[in-house]
């Protein structure tokens, strides 16, 4: 096989513009540009595709599992890797495993998990999401309320650890529950603190902000909302410019008016990008779950516990891309960016991911016309295709 590969036939989003008629080419993983017909170095291997697009590969923030494994139930290596390759069938070139509220040693597992997977160079791995346990009882959501707690001196020394450690670490936190001083002790060791399953008053808000907290955590859900007077989480995240905010897109835990009327009002540089907050289900045809000792069960798109609670989504990335297009009507550019682009500027990996520009990971997804994924790669490699 050429060190060069040449991928052609499809009509091309580098990110920002539509080529017709171009080639992708690629070296060593890498893209290393796009280019006309007549332009393709001879040494190159040719990868002809039948029609359809190549779009930057989907970033997802928020993975809680994926075929039939659920993070929580088993932090592993091998659970890290099977995670990765459900979610590859549905255009996914990057997440970050998510471990929800439990107890220390399980975070000890999961960072030490993360650790292995990155020094094993799993596809698709970039690092962890720790979603818990220092979150605010009244917007619990799914998360078992015994094992939510106040964050000790040994907490924030594992999570300055480990943010050390892993290419990404994700921190959500609640603002009411962690204080500035330590929302700014996490942002300096390196973590990303996101705000969510928080009550938060507005001003609780923006102090974290202020603090270092970058982030919000599917927004809406699990957390203060905006009032007239008191403008909450919600409030805090859309006035703040630079605040970037995941936003699980299924028409259930967000009302499409709502996400509609997010959009029009963020302000950037911070964007508004999409999750899947996804458990184990993805990629099987799991009806039910376990978490915490709790049944999850799985009926008419969502996820629920036994009162009703929404517990994850039922959710995949080509799904919520096309749920933007479709009922929220994005323009498709857009939404791949909500899906690429937008999450990897929220952790600060947009040299390499979310785009096809020069010297960007060539990690792409092939769509048909009518956006089916076809294929998937990952730095250069098929990791999925249809035929599999």
């Amino acid at each position: 096989m050429s060190d060069l590969l040449a991928f052609s036939g499809a009509r091309i989003f580098d990110g920002n513009d539509w080529h017709d008629d171009a080639v992708l080419l690629v070296e060593f993983g890498y893209v290393s540009g796009i280019v006309s017909r007549d332009a393709v170095p001879a040494h190159a291997e040719h990868i002809a595709l039948d029609g359809g697009m190549l779009v930057p590969g989907f970033v997802d923030l928020q993975v809680n599992g994926g075929g039939g494994v659920l993070f929580n139930n088993a932090p592993t290596l091998e659970s890290i890797r099977t995670i990765c390759s459900a979610h590859a069938q549905f255009g996914t070139t990057a997440l970050l495993p998510t471990l929800i509220t439990d107890t220390a040693a399980i975070n000890d597992l999961a960072i030490a998990a993360g650790i292995a997977a990155d020094a094993e160079r799993v596809p698709g791995f970039i690092g962890l999401h720790l979603e818990g346990p220092h979150l605010a009882l009244a917007r619990k959501g799914t998360h078992d309320p015994a094992l939510i707690r106040p964050m000790d001196d040994a907490d924030l020394a594992r999570l300055t650890a480990a943010a050390k450690a892993l290419p990404t670490l994700l921190c959500t936190v609640a603002a009411e529950t962690v204080p500035p001083d330590r929302i700014a002790a996490l942002a300096a060791a390196g973590a990303i603190v996101s705000i969510g399953h928080s009550d938060a008053s507005y001003d609780q808000a923006i102090a974290a902000f202020d603090a270092g907290a970058s982030m919000a955590t599917h927004l809406f859900n699990a957390m203060s909302q905006m009032g007239n007077r008191e403008p909450g989480v919600v409030g805090a995240v859309l006035a703040r410019p630079e605040v970037t905010a995941g936003m699980i897109a299924d028409g259930i835990h967000v009302h499409p008016a709502s996400m509609g009327a997010a959009l029009r009002a963020k302000r950037g540089p911070g964007r508004i990008f999409l999750v899947t907050d996804a458990m184990s289900q993805t990629g099987t045809d799991l009806t039910s779950f376990e978490l915490n000792g709790r049944t999850i069960t799985r009926a008419h798109g969502a996820l629920r516990l036994a009162d009703g609670t929404l517990a994850g989504a039922d959710l995949d990335m080509i799904d919520a891309v096309n749920f933007m297009i479709d009922t929220i009507g994005l323009e498709p550019d857009e939404a791949f960016r909500m899906a690429s682009l937008y999450p990897a500027q929220a952790i600060g990996m947009a040299e390499t991911l979310g785009h096809l520009g020069p010297a960007a990971a060539a990690s792409f997804v092939h769509l048909s016309d009518d956006r089916r994924v076809r294929s998937t790669w990952i730095a250069g490699e098929k990791v999925w295709s249809g035929s599999n």
